[in-house]
Order: structure tokens, then sequence, then C-alpha cells
């Protein structure tokens, strides 16, 4: 622990000096931070060699997750999501519950040791995606809209929706253990909805209604206009946990709550770069410490059923519920199959498998079960990561050769992909 923080901060200042040379590059920040954090932990140089169980991983876990889907949430412009809904709809609402299915039935398949709910709860881990393991895809401008727009969307609705189905599959999980009784599973799973869509209601309008009147009052520092939306992610955590209710989901319905407002009765700057910029800092830091003490460990115990099913969750799991869910938006193979490539695991599946890591032993196969869904996510931050560049050129140049619209209805002339 002595040699931890320097390190961690080493990284960050040789990022932070290189930065702009590696961008539009194959060598993403996700790999170089994971990376880093491989070659500084316990397995190698021995320099980040905290617990996984530790209660500073547990924070900076939580943290990170939460500012995240705060941000995301806040800036969801539903008016403007509505004009372009069709795909992001779709990978959610038809995508996203076919993802579980077919990650549900590969595990059964593939790691037989799993008892169903086990087998399930891995699917949701590795269900939600995350933008930031490929962030070229959904920031080249060269990119059509519709398909950016569609997988940042889904990269940041999905963890939210997940938040909820983790909690109750690993309730499920724990209960069919014998780890917590059924109903105290069921009456645990309604406290971490309910009071967790309480306290996000509650801090997201707070916080909008005093950013709104201090800017329209002019009494307000626009430095201080940065932090409420900070103080309103920490607000919604803080105030939902003591309630017994996710801190997940309170940050997120906080930002859909917080976004809607400031929108809908703008005074000014809606102050969300300190926010945006706390949480690119927190995940940097959140995958140094990914590769010290998850992935490190979880390389140990690779075997054969484990890198199979990672590749299988990274590829067919994702590609084929991706193309189920877009037939009749009339999109050509190469919409398809970059939309389904293109579904990196990442923050929240880290924080799912630390939650995990918190109670050890409440799950038969727990180790097994880790060990897939971190060795997944190494996978995706190396394969997302490289090709993300590459190929949206390569995708946006095609684009650009084939402009014929296809995803959008014929009476439409919006272009499309």
């Amino acid at each position: 622990m002595t040699w931890a923080f320097p390190a961690i901060a080493g990284v960050l200042l040789v990022f932070a000096a290189i930065s702009g040379r590696i961008e539009g590059t194959p060598i993403t920040a996700p790999i170089v931070f994971t990376g880093s954090g491989l070659v500084l932990g316990a397995s190698v140089a021995g320099l980040i060699d905290v617990e996984a169980t530790g209660e500073i991983i547990k924070l900076l876990a939580e943290v990170t997750l939460a500012l995240v889907l705060f941000s995301d949430a806040s800036h969801v412009d539903l008016p403007a999501l509505r004009a372009e809904i069709s795909l992001p709809a779709r990978l959610l609402g038809i995508g996203l519950p076919l993802t579980i299915a077919a990650g549900f039935g590969a595990a059964v398949v593939m790691l037989g040791d799993f008892a169903w709910p086990e087998a399930l709860l891995l699917a949701v881990i590795l269900a939600p995606t995350d933008a930031a393991l490929g962030q070229a895809v959904v920031t080249l401008p060269l990119l059509p809209s519709r398909v950016r727009q569609g997988l940042n969307v889904e990269s940041g609705l999905n963890d939210g929706i997940c938040v909820p189905l983790f909690l109750v599959v690993l309730a499920i999980a724990q209960a069919e253990s014998g780890a917590i009784g059924g109903g105290a599973a069921v009456r645990l799973v309604a406290e971490q909805i309910g009071y967790g869509i309480v306290a996000g209601l509650g801090a997201g309008a707070v916080a909008a209604a005093i950013l709104i009147t201090a800017q329209r009052r002019g009494t307000i520092d626009p430095l201080w206009a940065q932090i409420v939306p900070v103080a309103a992610a920490v607000l919604a955590y803080t105030f939902a946990v003591p309630l017994g209710g996710s801190g997940f989901i309170a940050a997120f319905v906080g930002g859909l709550t917080f976004g809607t407002i400031r929108r809908r009765k703008a005074a000014g700057s809606d102050g969300a770069g300190l926010l945006d910029e706390s949480g690119d800092l927190f995940n940097a830091v959140t995958f140094i410490v990914f590769g010290a003490i998850l992935l490190g460990p979880a390389l140990g115990h690779l075997s054969w059923a484990v890198l199979g099913y990672a590749v299988v969750s990274l590829t067919v799991v994702r590609m084929i519920p991706v193309a189920l869910s877009m037939i009749g938006m009339h999109a050509r193979a190469p919409t398809v199959g970059f939309i389904g490539w293109f579904g990196p695991r990442g923050l929240a599946t880290i924080v799912f498998a630390i939650l995990i890591l918190e109670e050890p032993g409440e799950l038969p196969h727990e180790e097994l079960l880790l060990t897939t869904a971190i060795v997944t996510i190494g996978l995706s931050v190396l394969a997302h990561g490289l090709s993300a560049s590459p190929l949206a050129n390569r995708y946006a140049t095609w684009f650009r050769n084939n402009p014929r619209g296809e995803t959008q209805p014929a009476q439409q002339t919006t272009p499309s992909t």
C-alpha cells in the first residue's frame, strides 16, 4: 500500500504527457491504464498490492460508477432523443434482454459447474457496455449521427438498467445458495430499488432547483456552478445508502432528474464540466486498479473454458442479439456488424465484480464467475481498444462512399446508416 498512490499518480502524469500524441491511435487510455496496472500490480512489480476486498477499492469503484451514471443520465436529452430513438430503443429493449439470455445459455453450456442463478448473474454482469473503451466510435464526426448516438445512449442507459437486474439476480443466487433467505432477498431488492429511486428524485430535484435559482439571481460563482452536479451525484448516492437503497440507482435517477429539470428551466451553464472530468479521472484510476488487483490474479486462474466464454461473450452473445434487434430497420450488413462489434465491457462490470468480492463465499462458484467476468473485461479492453479507431475510420469511409439510406422509414429523408 505504501507505493500504491505514488505509482498511480505517476501513471496519470505520464499518460497526461502523451495523451495528445496517442489520441486517434489504436492505443487507448483504458489499454494504457489497465496495462500499467497489470505491470505495477502484485503479480509483477508489487507496487500496487492492495486487497480487492479493501474498503478503499470498494469506495473508488462505487464513486466512479456513481459519477459516471449521474453524468450519463444528466446528458440524456429526452426531447432530442425522440428524434433518433429507434436504434437505442431496439438495442436496449430487444438487444439487451437477448444478450442476457444468450450469455446465460452460453454460461450453462460452457461453464457447466454453475447453478442457473450463477449463470444468469454472469450474463447480467457482462451485459452493460462501456463506450469509454472505444471512444472513437462515439466521437468521430465522420460516422453517421444515428450510429454514434445509438451506441452512446445504449452505453449510458444500460448501466442504469442493469443495476436493478444485478441486485435481483444476486439476491436470487445468494438465496439459492442459502446465504440469505428468499423473503429477505425480496425485501432487500424492493428496498434497494424503491429507496434508490426516491433518493435520486430528491437529490436531482434539489440540486437543479438550487442551481437554477442561484443562476437566475446571479448569486452563484461560475466555479461553484461546476461543483453543484458533482455534489448532487454524491448526495444521491449517500442519501440512498443509509436508507437501504441502491446508491447506483439513486445516481442514475438523480442524473435524469437533474438534467431534465435543467433543460426545461435553463438559466445558464449546466456546470457539467467538472462532473465529466471527475468521472474521467476516477475512471482512469479504476482501470489502473483493475489491472493491478483484479486482472493479474485472474490470469493466474485462466482456463480454455473461461477464455472461450470471454470470446463468445464479446462476439456471438453481443452480435446476434444486435442483429435480431435491428430487423426491420433496413440496415446493411456493415452497419449491423459495426454496431454489433462495439459492445465493450468495462466499468459497470468491474464494479459488479467488486460488489461480489465485498462479501466473499456467498456463491458456490464465485471464483470461476469472477475470473470469467474479469478476463472478459481484459480481453474487451484490448480488442475493442485496438479496433475502435481503425474500424471507425474504415466504416466512415464505407458510409461516405455508399450513402444509400437504410435505417429510416421510406417516407423520411433524414440521412441514415
